[in-house]
C-alpha cells in the first residue's frame, strides 16, 4: 500500500506581502479571505475568497492589497511528514497545521485530488454512507457531527477532521443555520467528474439528499508517494 500523510494549514499571509514560494508537490489551496494569484510552471489562476485550485508542482503565492488566509492541503510522503511543511522564507506570514494524518491507497489504481464546498441547509444531514476514496474537511459556517467508527464527534467553523472513506459516516448538520465544509480528498480515477457518494443503508436510499455540492478543482496525481 501507499502511504501519503495529508496535512491541512492555515496560513495567514499579510497585505502586499512578498510573494511565498511553495515546492514541488500535490496539494490544494482555498481563499479562505483575501485574494492571491497562484502561478505554476505554466499558467497563473486568480482566487479572490471562497475559491479555490488543486496543483501540483512548484508554485508561487502572490497575495493583494487585503492579504489573503488561505487553507492549503499538503500530499507528501511519510519522509516528508517529518519536516516542516510550513510556509518558507515568509516572515511576515504564519502558518498553523490544523491536521495531519496518513492514509492507506491502493497503488493499482491512479488517484486525483478533488477540492470542493458542501453545503447543507439548516438541520440537513447526510445519511449513512461512504466515499470512494480519504480526505481531510474543515468546517467553514455552521456545525457538524460526524458519527463513524463508534465515535461521535461535532465541528464547528475553523475545526477539521479526517474520513477514510471506506468506512461509513453518518453527518447531522445544527438546524440553527446551514452548514458548509471544504473537503480535499483523494479519488480513484475513475470518479473524475463524477460523485463518489454512497448511500449505505437500504432504508436511507430513498431519503432527500439535501446538501448541495460545488467543484472547485480537481486533477489526476501523478505521484502519491
Amino acid at each position: 500500500m501507499s502511504t501519503p500523510t495529508m496535512m491541512l494549514f492555515t496560513d495567514v499571509i499579510p497585505p502586499s506581502a512578498p510573494p511565498v514560494y511553495l515546492p514541488g508537490g500535490a496539494r490544494a489551496i482555498y481563499l479562505r479571505e483575501g485574494s492571491a494569484h497562484l502561478e505554476t510552471d505554466t499558467t497563473t489562476q486568480f482566487l479572490s475568497a471562497e475559491s479555490g485550485m488543486v496543483t501540483e508542482g512548484q508554485l508561487t503565492v502572490r497575495v493583494g492589497a487585503e492579504g489573503a488566509t488561505i487553507w492549503r492541503w499538503e500530499l507528501v510522503s511519510p519522509e516528508q511528514a517529518q519536516r516542516s511543511q510550513a510556509l518558507r522564507s515568509a516572515p511576515a506570514a504564519t502558518s498553523e497545521l490544523a491536521l495531519s494524518t496518513e492514509f492507506d491507497l491502493d497503488p493499482r489504481f491512479r488517484w486525483l485530488m478533488r477540492l470542493d464546498s458542501v453545503t447543507f441547509p439548516p438541520g440537513g444531514t447526510a445519511w449513512t454512507h461512504n466515499h470512494q476514496g480519504p480526505g481531510v474537511r474543515i468546517c467553514r459556517n455552521g456545525e457538524i457531527t460526524i458519527e463513524t467508527e463508534g465515535t461521535r464527534n461535532t465541528y464547528r467553523p475553523g475545526e477539521a477532521w479526517a474520513e477514510k472513506g471506506v468506512l461509513p459516516v453518518l453527518a447531522p448538520t445544527t438546524p440553527d443555520e446551514s452548514t458548509t465544509f471544504i473537503r480535499c480528498f483523494l479519488l480513484p480515477q475513475h470518479n473524475r467528474g463524477v460523485s463518489s457518494f454512497r448511500v449505505v443503508l437500504p432504508e436511507d436510499r430513498e431519503k432527500p439528499n439535501t446538501q448541495r455540492y460545488h467543484v472547485f478543482s480537481e486533477r489526476l496525481l501523478d505521484t502519491v508517494y
